[in-house]
């Protein structure tokens, strides 16, 4: 099983689909597809016989189907790829472009160039990916960022035990 995963923010991601409904229709894909798809629209491929789609899915659900694939396909997001990257799963990662409407800006770019120097594998074309469901790439199996997260870094950093207390006096939270 192939896993497709585009993400929940509120940007289609239709050049995903139009990657994938070209591969099912040259049957580069044979095998059954999970599709996560937020709100991008997957006319094109939702009633093809190896699909299964949902907008959403509780993440521990992701979880599973993730563990039961051979390769998983990503959007380039930065919690995803982290997580991708110790489950000791094949996934490639494919960064929204802001010039196609697929996000703001393009820090999925500047974010996958960054990642594909530890390892990562970026696609940035049909191509890419029609090569990467026919020879998928090792696993990772290791930690990409081995620091502390932000959140976790702030939320001790700013907690009342920690002494730090914000310019009006009171202990941030």
């Amino acid at each position: 099983m192939i896993t497709v995963t585009l993400g929940t923010i509120p940007y289609p991601f239709s050049r995903a689909i139009a990657w994938l409904n070209l591969l099912l229709e040259r049957e580069i894909i044979t095998e059954p597809v999970f599709l996560q798809h937020g709100i991008t629209d997957i006319k094109t491929v939702c009633n093809h016989h190896l699909v299964t789609a949902v907008p959403l899915l509780p993440s521990h659900e992701l979880a599973e189907k993730i563990m039961a694939s051979r390769l998983v396909i990503s959007h380039a997001g930065q919690g995803s790829t982290r997580k991708l990257a110790v489950q000791d799963k094949s996934f490639v990662i494919l960064p929204r472009l802001s010039e196609h409407g697929e996000h703001v800006d393009d820090h999925q770019l500047l974010f996958a160039e960054g990642v594909k120097q530890l390892g990562v594998t970026v696609c940035m074309s049909a191509e890419d990916l029609e090569l990467a469901v026919q020879q998928p790439p090792d696993p990772l199996q290791k930690d990409l960022f081995s620091g502390p997260k932000l959140g976790d870094f702030l939320a001790q950093k700013y907690s009342p035990s920690s002494g730090t207390q914000n310019s009006i006096g009171r202990y941030a939270t």
